[in-house]
């Protein structure tokens, strides 16, 4: 590896760090999501910084970036676009929505209507978008980040299946420990850090960085390793549908994503553990009486992953191919 993704890693995250204070590894999975032309889902309660995140990270990146407030009003057309007519020219013209732009933030996802979650399926797996049966390619790069509310249950739509497999990982923000609550309290008490945050790199800086990322070598052992973890999945007892091959594929791309931020160009077991809590959870469906328990089908891949043998180097060979 060229060396280009390590150092665009470090310039992004200090930057952001000057405004968020701890959550390293939110942080980091955060730019592995971009490097992977991948999606992210934060789940947490609201006050913990999911917004104040993802604008940092939209503010070191000199691209165009666009929130949208999700509420049960919502529709499809108000995040793709409408066509409308002129006029003045006598004809139709399109009118881009916010989904137009390299950093989405969808705010409290859960908010909307299926039917709207909907209108984002195209543009999160495709890249692109159709309106009146015209279809518009989406700027690179191009990346959703949503966030949503756990705990309320009062005027939410649970996201569908299909759309939570569209998200690369889920992760959570958390409650910041004593020490990191005293600093949030000391940054912000008489300044806003946000507002001072200028961009670090360029859209096309991330773009090379994207294609460079799968370039990076993965031994067919580490591929042996991670469809096992996959298939193990599928005949959990409490599982009733475990990864599909594109939870694998995922996985296999998060791996190497770990591998990108700490300055190798190969990947080793201990990438995919790290890889595997934010990818392959959320696309477990439990049983009903799983579903009961917290953080069941976090348990599981923990599980599974003390079951499942991890590949040692050969003698023959190394993780890195020479």
């Amino acid at each position: 590896m060229s060396n280009q993704i390590y150092p665009v890693y470090q310039k992004v995250k200090e930057n952001i760090q000057k405004v968020i204070v701890g959550k390293s590894e939110v942080i980091d999975l955060l730019l592995i999501c971009m490097f992977c032309r991948g999606h992210m889902l934060i789940e947490d309660v609201p006050g913990t910084g999911k917004t104040v995140l993802v604008k940092s990270f939209a503010a070191s990146v000199n691209c165009t970036n666009k929130r949208i407030q999700f509420t049960p009003d919502l529709l499809p057309s108000d995040i793709t676009g409408i066509n409308f007519f002129n006029m003045k020219k006598t004809e139709f013209e399109f009118v881009p929505g916010p989904v137009f732009a390299n950093i989405v933030l969808a705010d409290e996802i859960n908010r909307a209507t299926p039917k709207t979650q909907s209108g984002l399926l195209e543009c999160m797996e495709e890249a692109q978008a159709t309106v009146d049966g015209k279809t518009y390619t989406l700027a690179q790069p191009f990346m959703v980040i949503a966030t949503q509310n756990p705990v309320e249950n009062s005027g939410v739509f649970p996201l569908p299946e299909a759309q939570l497999d569209r998200f690369l990982v889920k992760t959570s923000m958390e409650y910041p420990s004593h020490e990191e609550g005293i600093d949030i309290l000391d940054r912000f008490n008489n300044r806003s850090p946000l507002a001072e945050l200028t961009a670090v790199v360029e859209a096309e800086e991330i773009v090379r960085c994207q294609e460079e990322l799968m370039n990076i070598f993965v031994h067919r052992d580490i591929m042996d390793y991670i469809m096992r973890i996959t298939e193990a999945t599928r005949n959990y007892e409490n599982v009733s549908l475990g990864v599909s091959p594109r939870g694998a594929l995922n996985l296999l791309r998060v791996a190497k994503g770990f591998a990108a931020i700490n300055d190798r160009d190969y990947v080793i077991p201990d990438d995919v553990k790290a890889a595997a809590l934010p990818v392959l959870p959320h696309r477990l469906i439990m049983t009903s009486s799983a579903r009961i328990k917290k953080n069941a089908d976090v348990d599981v891949i923990l599980d599974i992953l003390e079951r499942v043998s991890v590949p040692t180097e050969s003698a023959l060979g190394s993780w890195s191919g020479k």
